[in-house]
């Protein structure tokens, strides 16, 4: 298997993707000395396409598409210059072992007769009439099974859509005003030094305390004070991840969704629409402040503070995390549903110290088992659900993904 690996490698097939002869090199190794039976996808990831430890096979399909185009790779290699190679190796779906077989080509012109010339002619023409009849067959189902593909999809959309998850969005989807996703755009200093120099202080997300901030004025002495301007031209995987499951979730129920950066979120805007923020408490935390209930938990940098605990309960709850040399610990995840600021229209917070707190928040938010769970914790005795509350999470995470969430506390607010 090596030997003939290596013709394929140095074909001129596979000659324009260093990505798939790297990977037919490490699954034939693999697959030669039996270890390819037991591969892992995250496995594959780091040793034969080079992925870093956070590599996570939930959110990243790197391995099958690679996978993949090898399969057609080899299948083209096949079909061209490999057409009379003694030795065929395939890579069966759904395995990284890679099998290998010899090629026995029939020599049909040897093993007729010369007499059977026009017998064989007509045998051309029945397989030819068979190929398009298999054709037609083909397209037809084709077309049968994109209408079935699209009528699951609906049907999935739907079954998403339980008692439970109403429950908790119910006040987003059935009133008639738009909703707005607000997603922080961290506020970066760049120095105007050759490409571009950025700095960015995660207390800080206001031009004039920016302007005033030591952090800021040491670097900027350092560089030789060149100028500087804002810079909001980044976001994080977080917001990218929770915007994809909300607007998975809430777009087929309300066709009026809109993106928003935090930065620009007038407080108009809140008034006049539904609005969901997802992120860390710096970009939130004064407009939460503001609303005519008042949160009983209040994010800060630490964790998150509990104004009124109960007899016995905590004053804080306090992240415990490491950010080298990866991310993890475990951190709390706030969800805050309120109305708006003149009391009309609702607006709803996912707010952690780090991504994987807020990510975990909206997953219990939007996948119907967790909505089940959250529901039976915030239904009143008389079964009805709070009009506004918070619900209090602690995520474990490593590598900024979380690993395992559980639910801490409740509170409904008046």
């Amino acid at each position: 298997m090596l030997s003939q690996a290596e013709r394929v490698i140095h074909s001129d097939v596979f000659r324009s993707s260093e990505v798939l002869r790297h990977l037919l090199k490490f699954l034939a190794d693999k697959s030669s000395t039996g270890e390819a039976e037991h591969l892992k996808e995250y496995t594959v990831a780091i040793d034969a396409l080079g992925k870093p430890a956070s590599y996570d096979p939930r959110h990243d399909s790197a391995v099958r598409i690679q996978v993949g185009r090898l399969r057609q790779k080899l299948a083209e290699y096949y079909r061209t210059e490999g057409k009379d190679d003694p030795i065929i190796i395939d890579l069966p779906k759904g395995r990284f072992k890679l099998t290998c077989e010899v090629h026995s080509a029939p020599e049909v012109e040897k093993r007729l007769p010369a007499n059977t010339s026009a017998r064989v002619e007509w045998i051309l023409i029945w397989l030819a009439a068979a190929m398009w009849l298999t054709l037609l067959v083909a397209v037809a189902w084709g077309e049968y099974s994109t209408y079935k593909f699209r009528q699951s999809q609906t049907d999935t959309a739907d079954n998403a859509w339980t008692p439970d998850i109403g429950a908790l969005w119910e006040p987003f989807v059935t009133e008639d005003r738009p909703l707005i996703l607000a997603v922080e755009d961290p506020l970066f200093v760049e120095f105007q030094r050759g490409s571009g120099v950025y700095y960015r202080d995660k207390g800080v997300n206001d031009w004039d305390t920016v302007l005033n901030s030591a952090g800021v004025s040491a670097v900027r002495k350092a560089l030789n004070n060149p100028n500087v301007q804002p810079s909001r031209y980044y976001t994080a995987l977080g917001e990218v991840n929770t915007s994809f499951l909300l607007g998975k979730l809430l777009g087929s129920r309300d066709r009026s969704i809109s993106l928003v950066r935090t930065s620009q979120l007038s407080w108009q805007e809140l008034a006049d629409n539904n609005v969901l923020f997802v992120g860390t408490h710096a970009f939130f935390n004064s407009q939460l402040q503001g609303m005519p209930v008042h949160p009983q938990l209040v994010p800060d940098l630490n964790g998150i503070q509990d104004l009124h605990p109960n007899p016995g309960d905590p004053k804080a709850f306090v992240d415990n995390y490491e950010t080298a040399p990866s991310e993890q610990g475990e951190v709390y995840a706030l969800a805050t549903h309120l109305p708006g600021p003149i009391g009309t229209g609702d607006i709803e917070s996912f707010i952690s110290n780090r991504a994987a707190g807020y990510v975990a928040a909206v997953q219990w938010f939007t996948d119907p088992h967790f909505a089940t769970v959250l529901v039976s914790k915030l239904r009143k005795s008389s079964g009805e659900m709070p009009r506004y509350y918070q619900v209090l999470l602690k995520v474990r995470f490593k590598d900024d993904v979380p690993t395992e969430t559980s639910f801490v506390l409740a509170r409904e607010l008046q």
